[in-house]
This record gives structure tokens, sequence and C-alpha cells, in this order.
């Protein structure tokens, strides 16, 4: 890891500062980084620096922050065109279930995993992640020993995180009719959040801050309400940030409408679910929205829980699936952060989907602008974490930022950077990236990261978990008939 720089100035095209709450643009700016914090960000500074760095055609802009970071390796090609879920490997069988669920990966690959996601994570400027992965590949929960490696992985790369191991109360199966239901068990749920909770004490602000912790129940529907009661109390106890998916599909509505006669958000109301920081991963699923009926005060209910909504327009939109929508939410004042969700962990992508998808969902192209998802991946993502620290570039705020080169040929052309990226840029244009001061990306190149050799190894690992689908498939059909390829093969 490269040293910390004493005061460095840093200069670009174009610098995102931060005045009167809200970001700002700056024609040939300059950011003044000072240990851990920024001194200025603007243009004229009357003082001494000990470094220049000029990054010429670029844009230095406040790191992104990730409600949703993928820290495992992505299945999203696994159900891309294969479908229905439940003859594809994606709902466990009660066969499976009956057998004994069991880990799909070894404590090694787990750590390694993270590794490599929190790599891709800072290739693409982001500076804060909560990390997210899926449990259907697990025995049960996450486990404190994999979050332990992650938080030495996290501060090694130097890559802020927020913490905390998934845990459940229950799960999805099908049975041989392809009929979709629950296999509970309660105690199991209540064991993880003790260990989370444990974590959380051994972990909270360690690393110079650099690592926090969060509590991860990890979707409604696979939680019970005691479970959801417990765990916001534990969020509101220990002070840290909760996460919950929830309203995401129709499917996840409809079962928690049949099993507890209530909508999501009417579930977390009732069982006392919010806490100060509270983020719901997608929102796209509430009464009156998206082809829900039920009648219910769902928007009601979001709008005074004080919850933030994590947007991943990409990987909802991968599923046929639009937000009804940002403009919507944004104007009711719920807060709105980004997430990625899904590989490429590419928060620029995400924020150009997420301006198209809302246009769509209002029919209307002045329904939201580029500068509103730009704050939702900076501002919007510090608002969740309640962090004033983070996601802007001011005096006194945390050293993390971006450089968006903007003179590659396929940026196009431009006369405003931050339009320019939405439209033209992807999270490959990101070159440098600094995190509480210090470079942890530059020039493309994270120190002592193969980034080839670390997506061999991560293949690998893919391969041999892909072989092991099909005691995990209803009726246990070959890898090649669960997964068919595009087009025939031929092999030689």
């Amino acid at each position: 890891m490269a040293e910390r720089l004493k005061r460095t100035a840093l200069t670009a095209a174009w610098v995102v500062g931060h005045e009167d709450g809200q970001h700002c643009l700056y024609r040939n700016g300059t950011v003044i980084v000072e240990g851990e914090k920024v001194l200025h960000a603007g243009h004229d500074f009357a003082g001494d620096v000990a470094e220049t760095i000029d990054f010429g055609e670029a844009l230095i802009g406040p790191g992104f922050i990730d409600l949703d970071a993928l820290a495992d390796l992505d299945t999203t090609v696994l159900g891309y065109d294969n479908h229905p879920p439940e003859l594809k490997g994606r709902v466990w069988p009660q066969s499976y279930m009956a057998a004994g669920p069991r880990e799909m990966y070894t404590p090694e690959e787990l750590a390694f995993q993270k590794r490599y996601a929190f790599t891709r994570l800072i290739h693409n400027g982001i500076t804060t992640a909560l990390p997210i992965a899926s449990l259907f590949y697990r025995a049960w929960g996450e486990k404190a020993e994999e979050f332990d490696a992650a938080a030495e992985a996290a501060a090694d790369l130097g890559l802020r995180v927020y913490l905390g191991p998934a845990y459940r109360s229950g799960n999805l199966v099908v049975n041989e009719d392809r009929q979709i239901g629950f296999h509970y068990d309660e105690p199991r749920g209540f064991a993880g959040l003790a260990e989370a909770e444990a974590f959380v004490a051994r972990h909270e602000n360690n690393h110079g801050g650099l690592i926090r912790t969060m509590l991860a129940p990890d979707r409604i529907e696979t939680s019970t309400p005691e479970l959801l009661r417990r765990s916001g109390a534990a969020a509101r106890d220990l002070g840290v940030p909760i996460r919950l998916h929830c309203c995401q599909s129709r499917l996840e509505y409809d079962l928690v409408l049949q099993q507890h006669g209530k909508s999501p958000l009417e579930l977390l109301r009732d069982t006392q679910f919010f806490a100060p920081s509270t983020i719901l991963p997608h929102g796209l699923f509430l009464s009156g929205l998206n082809g829900i009926t039920h009648a219910a005060p769902d928007l009601e209910i979001l709008t005074a829980s004080g919850s933030s909504l994590a947007h991943c327009p990409l990987v909802m939109a991968r599923s046929g699936k639009i937000m009804q929508s940002f403009a919507r939410f944004r104007d009711l004042g719920v807060p709105i952060g980004m997430g990625t969700d899904t590989h490429p962990a590419d928060m620029i992508q995400n924020m150009a989907l997420g301006v198209m998808t809302a246009r769509i969902a209002e029919g209307d192209p002045t329904a939201v602008r580029a500068a509103d998802f730009y704050d939702a991946a900076t501002l919007g993502g510090a608002a969740a974490l309640n962090r004033a620290d983070l996601g802007r570039l001011a005096p006194g705020s945390a050293a993390d930022l971006n450089v968006i080169r903007l003179d590659s040929p396929d940026i196009g052309q431009r006369i405003d950077p931050i339009q320019t990226i939405l439209l033209n840029g992807a999270g490959r244009d990101v070159s440098d990236v600094m995190i509480a001061g210090r470079f942890v990306m530059r020039d493309g190149v994270i120190p002592g990261v193969d980034d080839m050799a670390y997506h061999a190894k991560a293949q690998a690992q893919f391969d041999r978990m892909v072989a092991q689908y099909p005691d995990r498939t209803l009726f246990h059909p070959p890898v090649e008939e669960i997964f068919a390829c595009s087009y025939g093969i031929k092999d030689a």
C-alpha cells in the first residue's frame, strides 16, 4: 500500500466540489488532501503542498458508495437465459433440503472471493461498500470467521467497508409438483443474529475506521417476524446500519402477504424493524406499483420510516424489472442510494441505466437528470449511512475520491463531465482511486494484485461450483440441460 501523503494537490480539468449542501463543478479545479481528510476543493489555494499531481483531462470526484456491493462470484449468467428458477437450480428442491444443505465453497475460497470482489469495486471507483453475497450456495447463513477474513482483506486493500454476516430463519424450497414453499428453522436465525452481534462488537470502527459493521438479515421472506423484531432492536441498540432485501420481487410480496396477511412494509412496521440507518434494496414492488393491487399504505410507511432505498438498476433490468419510479420516491423525500449488486461492479453503468429506466417509467425525459443519479451514488449513500463526511469533496470530508478519464476516444464529445460519463463512460474509465488519503489504485493498478491471475482463479472456483448443480436442482438434470448454451456447441 502506498504511504499516506502529507499535503498533496490533485488537479484536473474538472473537480466535483461541494458547497451549500450540494455538488458543484470546478473547471480546472484543485483538491488538497492532508492526511486522511480533504483540506480544500475548488480553485485558488494559498498554502504549501508537498506534491502536485495533475490528472489533466479527467474528472476528480467523490468516491462512489455502494450500498449493495457484490462480494462473491456473480451467478447472474446462470439465470440470464435459463428459466424458470425452480427448474434451473435457483430454488432448493425438497430432496436437497432433506439431505442437508452443504457449503459449495471452502473457507479459503470464500476468503478469496471477497478479496477478488473488493478489487473489482476499487477498479470501478467505489470507495465505500456494503457487501452482499448469495446464501443459495451456503449451508445456511454466512459465518463470522469468513468476515474476519473479509475485514483483513478490505484493510489490506484500503477499501472502506461495512461488514456483517448474513443470517436467516427460512429458505424457499420446491417440491416435485413445482410448488414453492418454505422451510423454517427459527433457532438457526436467532443464532445467526447472535453471531452477527458478536461480530459487530469485535470489528466496529477497526483499522482506523475503515472497517465498520452492519446487520444483514438476508431477505424479508426468509425472516420470521420475531427475527425481524430482534434484528431491528439490535440495530438500534448497537447503533449500526441494518440492511434487508425487501420489495424486490412479486414472488416475495405475494409470499409475505400469504404468510402474514400484510405487505412486506406493513410487516416491517408491525415488527418495529426500522432503525435510524435502515437500507432496503430494491424498492420495486409496493402497493400500486409494478402490478401490486393489494391495498396497503406502503408508500406512507416507507416515507415515515426514514429508510433509504438501495437502487440497483442493472440487476433488476436484467430480469425485466424497473423501479416505479426513482422520480416518484425522490419527490416523496425518500432517501435513495445506489448499489451494483451484480457483476460488473460498474457504478457508472448503473447510474446510466438508472436514468434510462426512470425516464421510461415516467414516460418523460425530464423526470430525472444525470445529477440525480450522481447524487444518489455519492450523497445518497452517505445519507443512508448517516455519514456527512462521505460522498463529497469539501474541507473536513474523508479523502475518498476517484479519477475518471475524459480523454479516451470512446468517451465522445462533452460539454459537461457528469452527463458525459453517464452517456458514454464506464467503470473502465476510472484510473485512480484514493481512500482515506491513500491511493489504493494508480493508473489502473492496485498494488500487489494480479488481475488476470485473480480472474483465472475465480473462474476455476466458479466451474467447480457449477458442476455441483444437478443434485441441487429439481429432478436432477445434467448441467448441460440446466444451463443450455445460446447456440449449439461444436467441439473439435
